[in-house]
């Protein structure tokens, strides 16, 4: 495997790539130590700690970097806007891959994740405007009656305590 010493991202010996496709440093490492830092996603302040916290779980360690949008967002904003990538050991990247994917961190691409314990229904159809003003007045003369109904239970329950004490 080659991976970019400056960006850390991984491509595979059979890829004809000379130039990193995302920083674009042209030198290209072979990995030769199995305890290389290498890329394995990126995300805001939360995401980082939600993934590192999930590849700690398994064991795996991991390494942040900084992406630097501006100087001062914390102290304007009170929030860590920054962007993270997060590092790997190269001999831990497919199982931080899988444990990445299994929390949704990284997509893949043309998958669709469905639960099958509920299936997907279908949509459910439009109500033409006769029906829908129909439902509305329904509604409205159902919540009147719901309300009048609580205040008469009010006025009972009150008339109720009063009389014993008088």
């Amino acid at each position: 495997m080659k991976y970019c010493p400056k960006c850390k991202k991984l491509y595979n010996d059979s890829d004809l790539v000379c130039t990193c496709e995302d920083c674009k440093s042209r030198v290209l490492k072979t990995i030769e130590d199995e305890q290389t830092s290498v890329f394995l996603c990126s995300g805001d302040v939360l995401e980082r700690d939600r993934v590192q916290a999930a590849l700690s779980d398994e064991g795996i360690p991991s390494v942040y970097t900084r992406h630097m949008v501006t100087g001062s967002s914390q102290v304007l904003t009170g929030m860590d806007m920054d962007g993270f990538d997060i590092l790997v050991p190269y001999e831990l990247y497919e199982k931080a891959y899988d444990v990445a994917v299994g929390i949704g961190a990284i997509k893949l691409e043309g998958c669709e994740i469905v639960d099958e314990e509920f299936p997907q229904q279908d949509e459910a159809e439009e109500m033409s405007d006769r029906k829908r003003t129909a439902v509305r007045v329904v509604s409205a003369i159902l919540f009147i009656i719901l309300v009048a109904l609580v205040i008469f239970c009010t006025d009972f329950a009150t008339g109720y305590i009063k009389s014993l004490f008088t």
